[in-house]
């Protein structure tokens, strides 16, 4: 596999939890590295995982296209990771994920970036019933339209440390006596780590190959969401109860739950979620995957104890406590 040398890239939504791992990945393979985010007082931890001067931070709202065309300017590659999991007010899926990502490949194309990785999501689908899928899929194609030679990576759900994923319910161990086995918990997913997501984007910028292709990205094992959630109760060493929760009343409880978002907060559960919860999230048997970029996938095992400790009671000492 040929590489490309590094220049300078623009990564939007760089300060993120994927985005942060992006930028360590890209800087060790020598990167200058411009992220582009609403708040680059939020990326100023990521000053050191470079040398003095790789990497900057500007402030880019990627809703406008003067700012997107100025944070792209002179740049040699572009990571697009810009998404939200809900809306809120302004910040809605059709604004963040087709109408950005739009802006971006436009910007792309105008002047004359050679290339441009585009962050989907497993599952995205133009015909979803979820919104979140649905504008994923939306926004891929609006991508492939501007930039046919775009690389577009769907990864599954992720996990690593500051994951919204085991940390929710691991949260949720730590206060409820029983944990929502949502649909049954017979969903598959085949979660992915953020680590091995962030060398892929990076291997996606820099491989002159990977243009114009799509790679599905998942972890070596498919779980249900049983099993994820019976991982966090082993790991955090607690014995909740698990209660069957049908999908009808899980959207029910989502409707009301996402409520909180119009006034500023993060909710814990949404209606789209559940729908999305409705199909498996697997990566398609005939896909391109980590291994056709040379990565070797890292279980959900191997890490989640790093950071799932804190939700035991005693902490990192609870073991030795309980011997």
């Amino acid at each position: 596999m040929s590489e490309v040398a590094p220049g300078l890239v623009t990564v939007f939504g760089g300060s993120g939890f994927v985005g942060s791992q992006v930028v360590h990945a890209l800087a060790r393979r020598g990167w200058r590295i411009r992220i582009a985010c609403r708040r680059p007082d939020r990326a100023y931890k990521l000053q050191t995982s470079g040398s003095v001067g790789q990497i900057q931070a500007i402030r880019c709202d990627v809703t406008d296209a003067a700012q997107v065309a100025e944070a792209v300017r002179g740049a040699d590659a572009v990571i697009n990771l810009v998404g939200i999991l809900y809306e809120a007010g302004a910040r809605t899926f059709e604004a963040l994920h087709v109408g950005a990502s739009r802006k971006i490949a436009e910007a792309c194309a105008a002047a004359g970036v050679d290339r441009l990785v585009q962050v989907s999501a497993l599952g995205a689908n133009p015909e979803s019933e979820s919104d979140y899928a649905r504008t994923k899929a939306e926004a891929e194609m609006a991508v492939r339209e501007v930039k046919p030679d775009a690389v577009i990576l769907r990864p599954s759900v992720v996990f690593g440390p500051g994951d919204d994923f085991l940390n929710k319910f691991a949260g949720m161990a730590q206060i409820a006596p029983v944990l929502p086995l949502i649909g049954g918990g017979q969903t598959k997913f085949q979660p992915v780590y953020v680590g091995d997501v962030a060398e892929a984007v990076a291997r996606a910028a820099s491989r002159s190959e990977a243009g114009g292709q799509t790679y599905e990205l998942g972890g070596p094992a498919v779980m249900t969401f049983e099993d994820v959630l019976r991982l966090v109760a082993r790991e955090t060493y607690r014995t909740p109860g698990f209660l069957p929760l049908p999908f009808a009343i899980a959207k029910l409880i989502g409707t009301f739950a996402q409520i909180p978002a119009a006034l500023g907060f993060k909710p814990v559960l949404t209606k789209d979620q559940v729908v999305l919860l409705e199909s498996d999230n697997v990566v398609a048997a005939d896909a391109q995957g980590l291994a056709a970029l040379d990565i070797e996938p890292t279980g959900v095992e191997a890490v989640a104890a790093s950071y799932l400790w804190r939700y035991r009671r005693g902490g990192q000492f609870a073991e030795a406590a309980a011997a």
